[in-house]
C-alpha cells in the first residue's frame, strides 16, 4: 500500500477534494457539548493528582485570572471536548495546546531571531483540525476578554466577528512547494527553513518584518537576550529559587544529584559535535522554576552551566513531559519516553530548533525534555494591541501552523481540502465564537469550585 510520499500529486490532491466531501468544513462550524461530557473541574483535578501539591494552588491562582489564562490551563478538556467533532481524515503533528501565547521568537541555530509555534507539551500526531480550533478559539477568547471584537480575516464577517488565524494561502503554497528545493527567495527575503519551507525570520530587533504590508505587531520590544512579547498575565514574575531551599521533605541535596545524572544521560540524546559542545561547560548551580499556566506543578529544573568564565553563562531548562492530554483521544506516543515525544514533534514542526533540544529521566521514572532556558525568546504582547493588530497576529500564527502541518502532514492534500474559498475560515469563526462561549462557563464552574473550597487557590509567588 502506497502511502502520501508514493501517491502522485493528482491522487494527493483527489484524497483531500474527497475528504471535503465526506466532511464538508462547514461542519466544522459547530460545537456543543456532547452528552455525557464529563465535569470540566475533575479534569483538573485528575491532572494535578500528578503535579507537586505546593504548587498547584498557585496554578489555580494563575487559571483563575482570567478566562484567557482558563484557557491556557485547558488543554486537557479541549481535547475531550474535540474528540467527538467532525475531522476530516487529515493527520500532522499537532502541537496539541496551539493558543496565541505559545507562539513566539527565539534564536536560529545561525542566531537569527525566528518566529514559530513554541510550545509541544502535549505534542502528538492526529486530526490537523484539532490545532487550528485551539488557536482560533484563544484569539476569540482573548479578544472577548480584552475587548476587541474585530472584523474577521474573511469577507463577509460582520465588524463584531471575531479574529480568525486565516492561513489558506500559506496552506496553497505549501501545496505547490517542492519537497527540498528551496522557492526562489525575493531580494531582501531574510531566509527559509532548513527543508525550504519559508519559516518567519525577523531582524535583530524583534519586528515581525515578514509582512510589509501589515502594520506591525504589538507590544515589540527589543530581545537583547529576551524579549518580552507576550499576553501578560495580570500577576507576578514565574517562581524561581534555588533547589537548595526546598523544604527538607523534598531531600535537595539528593534531588541535586538526580539533576546532574540525569543531565550526563541527557547529552547522550544530542549529536556528537552538540555533545562537545556541551561539555565545554560546568554545572555551577541548580534552580526550580514554576512555569506558565498550565504546566504549574509539573517538575522544572533550571541548570546553570559555565564556560571559559562568569561572562559565559548557559541556562538550560529540564522540564517534566508527561502523556499528552491527546493520548486519552488518539492513542499512546511511539515514544516511551514522553520528553523524546516533545523534542521529535518539535522538530518536525518547527523551521529551526534548539540546538541542545534533547530528552532525560529522573527519578521514579519520571521524564523530561531540555533545551536552552532564554535562547533570546521573546512573545506578542497583545494587551494594548488594536484590532489591526490582532488580525496581523492571527494571520502570523495561522502562516506558522500551516507551515507546521505541511511539514508533518501532506500538504497537497491538506490544501485541496481547504480550497480557495473563505468556507473553513467562516466556520472556524462560528467554532470560536461558541467554544469561547463554552470556556466562560467553564470558567465560571472553577471560579465556583474555588470559591466553595473545592479547589485551593493561592499565589506563592
Amino acid at each position: 500500500m502506497r502511502g502520501a510520499a508514493q501517491r502522485t500529486v493528482a491522487e494527493r490532491a483527489e484524497f483531500g477534494r474527497e475528504a471535503r466531501k465526506e466532511v464538508p468544513r462547514s461542519s466544522h462550524a459547530v460545537w456543543s457539548p456532547s452528552e455525557g461530557r464529563r465535569d470540566p473541574v475533575t479534569l483538573l483535578e485528575e491532572q494535578n493528582e500528578t503535579r507537586l501539591p505546593f504548587l498547584v494552588p498557585l496554578r489555580h491562582a494563575r487559571m483563575r485570572v482570567s478566562p484567557f489564562t482558563f484557557y491556557r490551563g485547558t488543554a486537557r478538556i479541549m481535547a475531550a471536548d474535540l474528540t467527538p467533532t467532525p475531522v476530516s481524515g487529515l493527520t500532522a503533528q499537532l502541537g496539541g495546546d496551539a493558543h496565541l501565547s505559545n507562539f513566539g521568537a527565539y534564536a536560529s541555530p545561525e542566531r537569527q531571531l525566528v518566529f514559530d509555534a513554541n510550545d509541544f507539551d502535549e505534542t502528538l500526531r492526529g486530526p490537523w483540525e484539532w490545532d487550528l480550533k485551539r488557536l482560533a478559539a484563544s484569539f476569540t477568547v482573548a479578544g472577548q476578554h480584552l475587548r476587541v471584537l474585530s472584523q474577521g480575516v474573511s469577507e463577509g464577517h460582520g465588524s463584531r466577528r471575531p479574529v480568525v488565524p486565516g492561513g489558506d494561502g500559506r496552506v496553497r503554497r505549501h501545496g505547490r512547494a517542492r519537497s527540498l528545493v528551496r522557492p526562489p527567495q525575493r531580494r531582501g527575503h531574510p531566509g527559509s527553513g532548513r527543508d525550504g519551507s519559508h519559516g518567519v525570520r525577523l531582524p535583530a530587533r524583534p519586528v515581525p518584518a515578514a509582512c510589509p504590508e501589515e502594520e506591525q505587531s504589538p507590544g515589540v520590544a527589543q530581545a537583547g537576550g529576551r524579549g518580552r512579547w507576550a499576553l501578560p498575565d495580570p500577576q507576578r514574575p514565574p517562581v524561581l529559587f534555588p533547589l537548595r531551599d526546598l523544604p527538607a521533605e523534598y531531600e535537595p541535596a539528593a534531588l541535586e544529584a538526580l539533576v546532574l545524572s540525569a543531565l550526563e544521560d541527557y547529552k547522550g540524546t544530542l549529536s556528537d559535535e552538540r555533545r562537545w559542545l556541551l561539555d565545554q561547560y560546568t554545572p555551577v548551580d541548580i534552580g526550580i522554576k514554576v512555569v506558565g499556566v498550565g504546566s504549574v506543578g509539573t517538575r522544572c529544573s533550571i541548570i546553570l552551566l559555565q564556560g571559559r568564565d562568569e561572562q559565559d553563562p548557559l541556562f538550560l531548562q529540564a522540564k517534566e513531559a508527561e502523556a499528552s492530554v491527546l493520548e486519552e483521544h488518539l492513542g499512546p506516543s511511539p515514544y516511551e519516553n514522553s520528553g523524546r515525544r516533545v523534542v521529535e514533534g518539535q522538530r518536525m514542526s518547527q523551521a529551526q530548533s534548539d540546538i541542545f533540544l534533547g530528552w532525560t529521566e529522573g527519578m521514579e521514572g519520571r521524564q523530561f525534555y531540555v533545551r536552552q532556558l532564554r535562547d533570546w525568546k521573546g512573545s506578542v504582547e497583545v494587551e494594548d494591541g488594536t484590532p489591526r493588530q490582532m488580525r496581523f497576529y492571527a494571520r502570523l500564527c495561522g502562516r506558522t501552523l500551516a507551515r507546521g502541518h505541511a511539514r508533518s502532514g501532506d500538504p497537497i492534500a491538506i490544501a485541496a481540502y481547504v480550497g480557495k474559498g473563505t468556507v473553513l475560515d467562516d466556520a472556524l469563526a462560528d467554532f470560536s465564537e461558541a467554544y469561547a462561549a463554552q470556556n466562560m462557563e467553564d470558567y465560571q464552574r472553577f471560579q465556583a469550585a474555588i470559591e466553595s473550597g473545592r479547589l485551593e487557590a493561592s499565589d506563592l509567588a
